[in-house]
């Protein structure tokens, strides 16, 4: 497939680019300091703004699909603006864990042990993900990652769930970058999570 992803050059999109570059997916690889991209194969580095829909339309046509690394600082109205005016029909994104339930009901964000400082990050996921649920036009899927995602020795292998915080045997809730990266590129492949979140862990 063509794929195009935004925040290309940061930890978890690199490991996506290069998850995407080695199962033989021709790659756009977008972002604001594209030397820092990996030089591979298969892929295409390109320095783009997420931010501008225009811009982000010419970089983006053509493409299957659309993976988003970036952090939720761009709003998914832009985004998605870009995916119609560009013809894109799918669309992943890398979300964030508040949203996830740690009880029916209560979000990982409503606990007194979320940090405060992560509060604004919390915040956007939240919003972006409330914001894709009105979306009927483009196929998107949101991935949310274990309360902690880190650089971590590659396992190749996951567990995946819906809408609950995954935690291991310890009450850990963890996952690598490269991990990540595996799934994402398995829903790519493999779609499970039409217009709908999951998440995952080890």
């Amino acid at each position: 497939m063509k794929v195009a992803v935004l925040g290309a050059s940061g930890n978890i999109g690199s490991e996506i680019v290069r998850e995407l570059a080695s199962r033989g997916h021709e790659v756009t690889a977008i972002a604001r300091n594209p030397d820092r991209i990996p030089a591979i194969a298969g892929i295409t580095a390109k320095a783009g703004d997420a931010s501008d829909p225009d811009a982000l339309t010419a970089l983006i046509k053509g493409s299957d699909a659309v993976i988003s690394a970036l952090h939720h600082d761009v709003p998914a109205a832009t985004l998605l603006a870009a995916l119609h005016k560009a013809g894109v029909p799918r669309f992943l994104v890398t979300g964030g864990a508040a949203s996830l339930e740690v009880a029916p009901g209560v979000r990982l964000f409503d606990t007194p042990e979320f940090p405060e400082a992560w509060r604004p990050f919390g915040q956007s996921g939240i919003d972006f993900l409330d914001a894709l649920r009105g979306e009927t036009r483009v196929d998107w899927t949101f991935l949310s990652p274990a309360a902690l995602i880190e650089a971590a020795p590659r396992r190749g292998t996951y567990r995946s769930g819906k809408d609950q915080l995954l935690t291991d045997a310890e009450g850990v809730s963890r996952i690598g970058y490269s991990d990540f990266a595996i799934a994402m590129v398995d829903e790519l492949e493999t779609p499970k999570h039409s217009r709908a979140r999951f998440t995952v862990a080890y």
